[in-house]
């Protein structure tokens, strides 16, 4: 293997680690009120989410370590999001609490259930987690680049309740802590 490809292999890390690192500077940027800053850091953040899943499959550069520091990546990003909402955008979660509610306490119950099972977060990225990441993500950097897009935060909402709870089945279902399953219906042919 060139010396050029090895070192790529480690990009999806960097770009998770980055998105890590990145969570106290959003959080840091909206308690300060910088909008623009905020704006352009979530988007970052949220746009190398999409490029380190396919940069690890395009390079074959899985590990269970990448899996997790993507995890805690999604997680700090989607906290972060979270807090520049409340403060950039109270009005989302003001006219739409319940539905904030349950995707933020879909993924809260899914960290927590997954570190008392595995002592660690659940890496499954399941299609459904990805279709809802990416979901989420369209709506948050849309929210902030254009405004609130209804059909979008609802699409959001329904893909990330319903992985939320394919993903509780899953941590149900699996006695061992396993990274990138694909989603139940393949857990359950097994």
């Amino acid at each position: 293997m060139s010396r050029r490809r090895t070192a790529l292999r480690h990009l999806p890390n960097a770009l998770s680690a980055a998105r890590l690192m990145a969570a106290p500077v959003l959080i840091g940027l909206a308690a300060a009120h910088q909008e623009t800053a905020f704006t352009w850091l979530l988007v970052a953040a949220l746009v190398s989410d999409v490029f380190d899943g396919l940069l690890a499959r395009a390079l074959d550069a899985h590990s269970a370590f990448g899996a997790t520091l993507d995890s805690a990546g999604d997680v700090t990003t989607l906290v972060s999001a979270a807090c520049g909402i409340a403060v950039f955008h109270p009005e989302v979660f003001a006219d739409h609490a319940l539905p904030c509610w349950l995707v933020l306490g879909g993924w809260a119950l899914v960290c927590i259930a997954a570190l008392v099972r595995y002592g660690r977060l659940s890496s499954f990225h399941t299609y459904a987690s990805k279709a809802a990441g990416y979901a989420l993500g369209f709506f948050i950097a849309a929210l902030f680049l254009v405004g609130f897009i209804a059909p979008l935060f609802h699409l959001a909402v329904v893909l990330s309740v319903a992985s939320s709870a394919e993903e509780l089945l899953l941590l149900r279902r699996l006695p061992d802590w396993r990274a990138d399953v694909r989603g139940l219906w393949w857990v359950m042919r097994e």
